[in-house]
C-alpha cells in the first residue's frame, strides 16, 4: 500500500509540474509543496530506499560547485546519482527535482547528493537523517538573514550531529573543525584542507577579522585530503602519502579547494572502492556550475560570469581574475543577495587595478562605484539596469576576453541574457 501511495502521490506532483509549465511558470517548488501536503513523509521514504542513502553538502561558500563535483566524481566511479541541480534549498524543491525522475514512485539512483543552505539544512536533517554530511566553511554572509557567524555555525553543527555514517569537515575553519566532537557515536570523521604554503591564499573568517585565532584540526590528520600546491589551474592533492596532480577546468583558487572537499566526501562514500588517481583525473574534467565561473562564447571571444556574495568569496574570485580584461561588477541588494552590502568594504579590489576598464551596475551599482574609487580603481560607467549595462559594456569592449562579477539576483538576469547571446552555450 505504501508503494502504491507513493506512486499516486508522485503522479499528482508530476501533473502539477506539467500544468505549471503550461501556464508559463518554472514550477520549481510548487509540485513539491503539493506532494508534501499529500504525504509529509514522501521525501524521507523516497531517499530512505536508496542503497547509499543521502549526502548533504552545506556551508557558506562553494555548495553548488562542490555538489556538482561530488555528483560527477561518483558517476565516474560507476554510481547513479540523484541531485538537485537547481540548488533549491527547501525539501519541497528537492521533491520537485525528484518528480521527473521517478519510476513507480522510486528513484533510479544509488545515492542522493544534495546542496542545502545553512538554515534549510537543519530542517532537512530533522526530517531525513543523511548518511553523509560535508561542511565547507562558515563565513560572514547575509547577516540580515543568518545573524552573527556563530549562529550560522550552530546551524551547521546540527547538520554534523544529524549524520549517521560519515562527516567530512574543513580542517582549516575552526568553527567547522570543532564539530568533530559532536557527531554521533560510530560516525566516521574525515577532513579536507590546504597545505601550509597556501594559507595566505585562502582567508577564513578569522583570517579576515581575527587573525590571531588558531585553525582547527591538525594539518597531519591522516584522514585528510589536502590541496598541497596550486599554480593557476595546476593543482596538486595529497591523498594518503602520495601527491596527485590535476589541471582543473574550473575557474579560481576557491574551486581547487572545493575539489579537495569533493574528493574527501567521495572517499567517505566509496570507501575501499575509492581510486585516488582515477578520481583526481575525473576532477580535472568537471566544468563550472550555474553562474560560478561559467564561460560564454560571444562573437568569437569569451565572457566569464562569476557569482560573488561575501568578502571571502569575492577576494578568492578576484585572485583568479584576468587583470587585463575589461570588467563589469553587478551588485543588487534583494533578499536573495542579502540586503546589507557593507561587506563590499571588506574586499580588496587591487587585483582590478590593471584592467583597461571597470563598469558597475545593479541596484547598488553606485555603491560599488564608490567602493572602487576608494581603492583607486577608476569606474568608466555606472548603469543601474544590468541588461542595459551589459549591452553597453560589450559594445565598449568589442574584442578580447571580458569578465563579469555579480551578486545572485543580478547574475540570474545576466546569465539569461548571455545564454541568448552565446555562440554555443556556456562552458
Amino acid at each position: 500500500m505504501g508503494r502504491m501511495r507513493a506512486t499516486l502521490v508522485s503522479l499528482v506532483g508530476r501533473g502539477v509540474a506539467s500544468a505549471t509549465r503550461l501556464r508559463g511558470g518554472h514550477g520549481s517548488a510548487l509540485p513539491g509543496l503539493v506532494v508534501e501536503r499529500l504525504d509529509p513523509h514522501f521525501l524521507r521514504d523516497l531517499l530512505g530506499r536508496l542503497p547509499l542513502g543521502c549526502a548533504v553538502i552545506s556551508g557558506t561558500n562553494g555548495k553548488t560547485t562542490t555538489t556538482r563535483l561530488v555528483t560527477q566524481l561518483l558517476e565516474a566511479a560507476g554510481l547513479s546519482v540523484f541531485t538537485n541541480p537547481s540548488g533549491s534549498n527547501f525539501t519541497r524543491g528537492v521533491v520537485s527535482a525528484a518528480l521527473p525522475q521517478l519510476r513507480r514512485g522510486r528513484l533510479d539512483a544509488d545515492i542522493a547528493v544534495l546542496e542545502l543552505d545553512e538554515a534549510h539544512a537543519v530542517h532537512f536533517v530533522h526530517q531525513i537523517a543523511p548518511r553523509y554530511a560535508l561542511l565547507l566553511n562558515v563565513l560572514r554572509d547575509q547577516l540580515d538573514r543568518f545573524g552573527e557567524i556563530d549562529n550560522t555555525a550552530r546551524l551547521l553543527g546540527q547538520v554534523a550531529a544529524g549524520a549517521s555514517g560519515a562527516v567530512v569537515l574543513n580542517a582549516d575553519d575552526p568553527r567547522i573543525a570543532r564539530f568533530a566532537t559532536g557527531v554521533r557515536p560510530g560516525v566516521d570523521v574525515s577532513w579536507f584542507g590546504i597545505g601550509e604554503g597556501l594559507r595566505g591564499q585562502f582567508p577564513t573568517d578569522e583570517g579576515l577579522y581575527a587573525p590571531d585565532r588558531q585553525t582547527g584540526a591538525s594539518p597531519d590528520a591522516p584522514e585528510r585530503i589536502t590541496l598541497s600546491a596550486l599554480d593557476g589551474a595546476e593543482a596538486t592533492y595529497r591523498i594518503g602519502d602520495r601527491e596527485y596532480p590535476a589541471r582543473l577546468s574550473l575557474y579560481g583558487p576557491h574551486n581547487a579547494l572545493n575539489g579537495a572537499a569533493a574528493l574527501a566526501l567521495t572517499r567517505a562514500i566509496l570507501g575501499p572502492r575509492f581510486d585516488p588517481a582515477a578520481q583526481v583525473e575525473a576532477l580535472s574534467h568537471v566544468t563550472a556550475a550555474f553562474g560560478r565561473g561559467e564561460v560564454f562564447r560571444l562573437g568569437g571571444r569569451d565572457l566569464r560570469l562569476t557569482l560573488v556574495k561575501n568578502p571571502s568569496g569575492f577576494r578568492l574570485a578576484l585572485a583568479g581574475a584576468d587583470p587585463s580584461a575589461p570588467t563589469l561588477i553587478a551588485v543588487n541588494d534583494e533578499i536573495a543577495d542579502g540586503r546589507d552590502v557593507s561587506w563590499l568594504w571588506d574586499v580588496d579590489f587591487a587585483p582590478l587595478a590593471g584592467c583597461p576598464s571597470v563598469a558597475t551596475t545593479g541596484v547598488r551599482g553606485y555603491d560599488m562605484a564608490l567602493r572602487c574609487e576608494y581603492d583607486g580603481i577608476p569606474v568608466a560607467s555606472t548603469e543601474p539596469d544590468p541588461l542595459v549595462a551589459l549591452d553597453r559594456f560589450l559594445a565598449a569592449a568589442p574584442t578580447g576576453p571580458v569578465q563579469v562579477f555579480s551578486t545572485y539576483t543580478a547574475m540570474l538576469v545576466l546569465r539569461a541574457r548571455l545564454k541568448q547571446l552565446a555562440d554555443g552555450g556556456a562552458r
